[in-house]
C-alpha cells in the first residue's frame, strides 16, 4: 500500500474517496467531504445533464478543494454529461458500468484524471489497458449495482493488486478505520466509502432512507435481480415481491415489469420505504448513526491511526 499514490493523484489530504452514489451524492455531500480532506464525488447516475451542471457549479462555490464526478457509462445522455464536465472544468472523473475505452482518451485529452470502477481482475486489466489513472476494485458487499461473480473485497483486492501496476482503491464493506487499514494491508492504496456517507447529514437521500440504514442489521441486505443488473437491496416489501416473483418462475420480462421505472428514486430520494428500491451495502449493519461527513471522515482516520498502532504493538510483542 502507498496512500501517497492516491493523495498525490487527486491533491487531497487523506486517501478516502466518497462514493458517487445515486440519489445520495449531491453537491452538499461532495463539498463537505472535500473540505474535510477527502475526495467528494457527485453521483451523475441520478442526474439529468442540467441537474449535474447545477451541482457542479454549487460544489465549486462550496469548496476550493478537488472534487469529482462519478459517471455510469450506460447513462442515456452520456455525451451531454461528458461535455458538461469538460466545459465546467471538472478535473476528476470516476467511470463505471461500461467499457473504459469509450471515454478515457477523451477525458484525458481534456486534462481530466480518470478512474474506473471494476468488480474483477479481468476488468481491472481492461481499465489499465484503456489508460485510466487508477481503478476502484469493488467487492460484492457493496450497495447498489454490483459484479455478477460475487467476489468479496477481501479476495478481490489482493487479486487485482497482483495483476496491475496503477493505483488501487478498495471499495465494498468499508465503513471504519479498521476496515480501511485491512483493505490497505491487502494491497489497496486508498479506499472508496459509500454506505457510511449515505448515512450522513449532507447526503441528499431521504431522511427515512437514512434511518433505515441505521436500523439495518446483519443479513438485512441481499444481492438480487441478476438477470437485469445485480443490485444489493435492503429487504422491504418490494424486495419480498421480487423474491415471490422468483418463486413463481418469473421471466426476465416479468422482472423488468415488476421493477418498472424510477424505483430507486422512489425509495432512496422520495422516501417510499415499502415500494422503493433501497440500495445499500452489507456494512449498513455497522452504521449506527447519522453524522456530518466531516466527522465521519475524522473518526475514520482516528480509527485508522489507532489500528495501525495496535498492529505495530502486536508485531513488536510477537
Amino acid at each position: 500500500m502507498d496512500p501517497r499514490k492516491i493523495t498525490e493523484l487527486f491533491g487531497i489530504e487523506y486517501p478516502i474517496i466518497q462514493g458517487g452514489m445515486i440519489w445520495t451524492s449531491g453537491w452538499r455531500l461532495a463539498s463537505a467531504v472535500s473540505n474535510a480532506g477527502g475526495l467528494g464525488l457527485l453521483g451523475a447516475g441520478s442526474m439529468y445533464p442540467d441537474v449535474l451542471r447545477e451541482h457542479i457549479i454549487k460544489c465549486k462555490k462550496a469548496t476550493n478543494k478537488p472534487f469529482g464526478v462519478n459517471v455510469p457509462m450506460l447513462y442515456p445522455n452520456i455525451e451531454d454529461i461528458m461535455d458538461s464536465i469538460v466545459e465546467l472544468g471538472v478535473k476528476i472523473v470516476f467511470t463505471s458500468a461500461g467499457n473504459p475505452k469509450t471515454w478515457t482518451s477523451f477525458l484525458k485529452k481534456n486534462g481530466i484524471t480518470v478512474v474506473h470502477v471494476v468488480s474483477s481482475v479481468k476488468f481491472a486489466l481492461k481499465a489499465q489497458d484503456a489508460g485510466v489513472d487508477a481503478v476502484v476494485a469493488e467487492g460484492f458487499e457493496a450497495g447498489g449495482h454490483n459484479g455478477r461473480d460475487e467476489t468479496t473485497t477481501m479476495v478481490l483486492i489482493p487479486s487485482v493488486k497482483e495483476k496491475i501496476n496503477i493505483p488501487l482503491i478498495a471499495a465494498g464493506g468499508i465503513a471504519t478505520g479498521q476496515a480501511m487499514l485491512a483493505a490497505m494491508v491487502l494491497g489497496a492504496d486508498g479506499v472508496q466509502i459509500g454506505s457510511r456517507f449515505a448515512a450522513s447529514q449532507e447526503g441528499s437521500a431521504h431522511e427515512l432512507f437514512k434511518h433505515r440504514i441505521v436500523e439495518a442489521k446483519e443479513g438485512d441486505t441481499h444481492l438480487t435481480l441478476k438477470e437485469l443488473a445485480p443490485v444489493r437491496l435492503l429487504k422491504n416489501k418490494f424486495y419480498k415481491n421480487v423474491q415471490e416473483a422468483y418463486a413463481k418462475g418469473a421471466s426476465k420480462e416479468d422482472l423488468i415489469a415488476l421493477l418498472g421505472r424510477a424505483r430507486a428514486k422512489r425509495g432512496m430520494f422520495e422516501g417510499d420505504m415499502d415500494e422503493g428500491e433501497l440500495e445499500i451495502g452489507q456494512v449498513s449493519g455497522l452504521i449506527h448513526d447519522i453524522k456530518p461527513a466531516a466527522i465521519i471522515l475524522k473518526d475514520m482516520m482516528k480509527e485508522f491511526e489507532k489500528s495501525k498502532k495496535l498492529v505495530a504493538a502486536f508485531r513488536s510483542n510477537s
